[in-house]
């Protein structure tokens, strides 16, 4: 009973991915402020972006507790409580964000390895959709983090706080470019091309998605595809035979009329020459 609500409870493949990854980022973004050698800066990048998520966690509580079956039981059975108390902006909450890594482990070793592969690849947009909102909070953070330990001490900089930081990795993933944030080191210029290029990188795969959910006829194609390969094997090859069965007895009856058709216009041949030989042998 247990196993049959834990598959109720799973959504697809690649949002249940995608909350692991961002809640393993939140668990990260949580112990790297007990680093020592870590300084205040890279840290407060760490605390921004772990706000951003903060969304994203209330987002996945909301969509789970209104589609559940049993609000109750997910709620108190289910872990929802620890689901809302990670979405709540208290540093003492964060903890709970460990039940959300577990849970989604224990939801996908259960629903199967081949079967979450199977269905990754099935909604290969969607699973593109999700691995590209990760990886832009991924390259917000990381590529703040690198921006701002190579500007902070700069000549000149003017990246030198971690909204600063964000702010330029958003700008600049976008391909916005206001420029009145700008690099100034050589290793930051450096940490710009490569935020840039993944930057595009990342609006492609978005433009590619986009195009797929608006275009009915690659809608229709997959779904074709879909029923396809979910198909018996026995029943595709039966079907063909029977196909094939009836083409043979149209094409016979086709046979059939054609040969009556040219032994009339034989026959009605003939009857026209016989009287045009009557006509020919009557006296004048």
């Amino acid at each position: 009973m247990q196993q049959a609500d834990d598959t109720k409870e799973l959504k697809s493949s690649g949002y249940e991915i995608f909350i692991l990854l961002i809640s393993i980022l939140s668990v990260f973004n949580l112990l790297i402020q007990f680093v020592p050698r870590v300084s205040e800066e890279v840290t407060d990048v760490a605390r921004l972006i772990d706000g951003l998520l903060i969304v994203i966690f209330m987002a996945d509580f909301l969509y789970r507790f209104f589609t559940a079956e049993s609000k109750s039981h997910y709620f108190f059975r289910n872990w929802g409580w620890a689901d809302l108390l990670a979405s709540l902006p208290f540093p003492q909450a964060r903890i709970f964000r460990m039940f959300r890594i577990v849970r989604v482990i224990r939801l996908l070793r259960e629903h199967g390895g081949k079967q979450m592969i199977g269905e990754v690849l099935r909604d290969r947009a969607g699973s593109a959709l999700y691995l590209t909102v990760f990886t832009v909070f991924m390259l917000l953070e990381f590529g703040g983090m690198a921006i701002l330990r190579a500007e902070l001490d700069a000549p000149g900089a003017n990246i030198t706080t971690a909204g600063d930081a964000v702010w330029w990795g958003l700008v600049t993933i976008t391909t916005v470019g206001y420029g009145d944030y700008y690099p100034v080191s050589s290793s930051g210029r450096l940490i710009a091309m490569v935020v840039m290029v993944v930057g595009l990188s990342l609006f492609g795969v978005l433009t590619g998605f986009l195009a797929t959910v608006f275009d009915p006829d690659e809608d229709e194609s997959k779904s074709a595809d879909d029923a396809i390969v979910g198909s018996d094997t026995s029943s595709q090859i039966s079907e063909v035979k029977r196909l094939l069965a009836e083409q043979e007895k149209l094409a016979a009856a086709m046979r059939g009329q054609l040969a009556a058709l040219e032994k009339l216009l034989s026959v009605s041949a003939e009857t026209t020459g016989n009287g045009s030989e009557s006509v020919q042998d009557s006296p004048a």
